[in-house]
């Protein structure tokens, strides 16, 4: 495992781990609202690393990355986080798999630069609009009312609130070294910071309708979290996507069920 730090946008250090074969198609993985590069292990120390080269990121704000004040609420930034990722480190056309809110980062990315640079998408329990009423519309209850906790700056509520949500991220229960090694990191995610992400309006579905490169939609069918009428929406919005549903799997189908999401997302890749 090699690890790099990229100038993002603004001038913000990004932290990327990369494994995996120098002259694979590259893949991206790009993380979700308060997690970490780390969620992505079960990707980054599989099988897939014998043919791809496989990249994490921290967004801003995440993990081992710079978490600036101010810094959230424009999609030019959250764009050029990923390009600057995709120039400094030399990815040849590589697929982007954005997580929860990194399906927000992808359409952001969209958004900007268009698909010249870029291979396909996976878009996997995400979102692609936050802040307007058809938003909050595929977000559940359960999401929702983890909010005042998630930017609280009380200690004991914060962890609390943590907890809660690490565990709504999965249908079946964790294991308790998969509980605290998600609280960890999402622990070391300031409080500025999960607000700063609340703070923003956004919608990009005109965007995703001009999306001309393969798309996989991945996504859980008890997802709580980020409703599958998400997933529905994102396939109607994007001509070139296919949609694969994750039964009796929550938010994060790559952790629950990380052996078919590879073999659907090297299938992807080997396709394209």
């Amino acid at each position: 495992m090699q690890s790099h730090t990229v100038t993002g946008g603004e001038g913000a250090n990004l932290h990327v781990d990369e494994t995996g074969q120098a002259d694979g198609h590259s893949i991206l993985f790009i993380h979700g609202y308060s997690q970490s590069r780390l969620s992505w292990d079960k990707q980054m120390h599989s099988d897939l690393a014998d043919e791809y080269r496989l990249l994490a990121m921290d967004i801003r704000g995440h993990g081992n990355s710079d978490k600036p004040k101010n810094a959230y609420n424009r999609s030019s930034v959250w764009a050029n986080d990923v390009q600057a990722v995709i120039d400094e480190l030399e990815l040849d056309q590589p697929v982007l798999a954005g997580w929860s809110y990194g399906g927000l980062i992808l359409s952001d990315y969209i958004s900007e630069y268009g698909t010249e640079h870029i291979a396909g998408l996976n878009f996997v329990g995400a979102i692609s609009k936050t802040g307007t009423e058809d938003a909050l519309a595929v977000i559940g209850d359960k999401y929702l009312n983890l909010i005042p906790g998630f930017e609280s700056t009380d200690t004991q509520e914060s962890v609390d609130t943590l907890e809660t949500f690490v565990e709504r991220c999965a249908y079946d229960e964790l294991s308790p070294q998969d509980h605290y090694y998600f609280l960890g990191f999402n622990a070391v995610v300031p409080p500025h910071v999960r607000e700063g992400l609340h703070t923003r309006e956004v919608s990009h579905d005109s965007d995703l309708r001009k999306v001309d490169v393969p798309t996989l939609i991945t996504h859980g069918e008890e997802d709580i979290i980020v409703l599958p009428a998400a997933a529905e929406e994102h396939a109607e919005l994007i001509e070139t996507s296919e949609l694969s549903w994750f039964p009796e799997t929550g938010h994060s189908p790559f952790w629950e069920q990380p052996e078919r999401y590879n073999r659907e997302l090297r299938e992807f890749v080997e396709g394209l």
